[in-house]
């Protein structure tokens, strides 16, 4: 975003606030909905790792690195020409991601591992549509860079949603900012993605988790995605100090700063 003086930002009015509010519900909701997600074949999710071979953990890792790579490159491509057009929506997007969960599962762990830049670039594409929706360019570079970031909105250690650090972030568009985000994201991501892939391990219900987590790792990372660019858009609006001041507020359930008028 481009830095404006802080006169020029319109005042945070209350129902600018409300909306702030909202978006911290949204991202309290989703949390709940990866949750479910990660212990989809109704295990704990220490028990769910157990089915993971010794090693899976530095496949997924590096598994993750390649997807969100592929992702990036990928994902603004293929919303070109006929087939990029027909595959726009939602809910088109959840559809893909849970047929393409359905066929990785069906070989356990190997075939997910192959089908996870798939599903990575089902979900990446349904972020950029979110983008889109929010008045950003979907195939610029710095909208991309933006859609990247909300894969950093997951880890099962506890500290689950978006990075507001990426809000307002002027990232260079080179390709070495391209991969030292994806660095920064990657761990998370693929914290995430070791859960899911553990529901995916046995051959018999790989399939069937594989279909259920990608619906809602879908599901999560839009709604995500919602939370990201929403943000985005106040902070352009209203100016990113105090609209994420009033947003951690919201999240902590705590009383929001005190905002005055010019």
């Amino acid at each position: 975003m481009t830095p404006i003086d802080a006169d020029d930002y319109e005042p945070l009015t209350q129902e600018v606030q409300t909306d702030v509010q909202a978006l911290a519900r949204r991202q309290q909701r989703a949390n709940g909905v990866l949750m479910r997600a990660i212990n989809f074949v109704g295990g704990q999710v220490d028990d769910t790792l157990k089915l993971l071979p010794k090693g899976a953990r530095g496949q997924i890792d590096s598994a993750a690195r390649h997807a969100l790579q592929r992702s990036f490159d990928v994902a603004a491509r293929s919303r070109e020409g006929f087939a990029g057009q027909a595959v726009r929506t939602d809910a088109a997007h959840k559809a893909l991601a849970t047929l393409s969960g359905a066929l990785g599962g069906v070989g356990g762990l190997p075939t997910a591992l192959a089908e996870l830049p798939v599903a990575t670039t089902m979900i990446f594409r349904a972020v950029q549509g979110v983008a889109e929706s929010y008045g950003e360019d979907p195939l610029s570079p710095e909208t991309r860079l933006a859609c990247l970031g909300v894969f950093g909105a997951g880890d099962v250690a506890g500290d689950m949603g978006v990075d507001t650090a990426f809000i307002g972030a002027r990232l260079g568009l080179t390709g070495a900012a391209v991969h030292g985000l994806i660095a920064r994201v990657a761990p998370k991501f693929a914290a995430v993605l070791t859960q899911k892939l553990a529901t995916q391990a046995l051959p018999l219900i790989g399939a069937a988790a594989g279909a259920g987590t990608n619906y809602a790792f879908t599901q999560y990372y839009v709604e995500m995605a919602h939370v990201h660019f929403g943000l985005r858009k106040l902070a352009r609006q209203h100016g990113e100090e105090k609209v994420l001041d009033q947003f951690h507020a919201a999240l902590n359930g705590t009383a929001a700063p005190v905002v005055r008028q010019g």
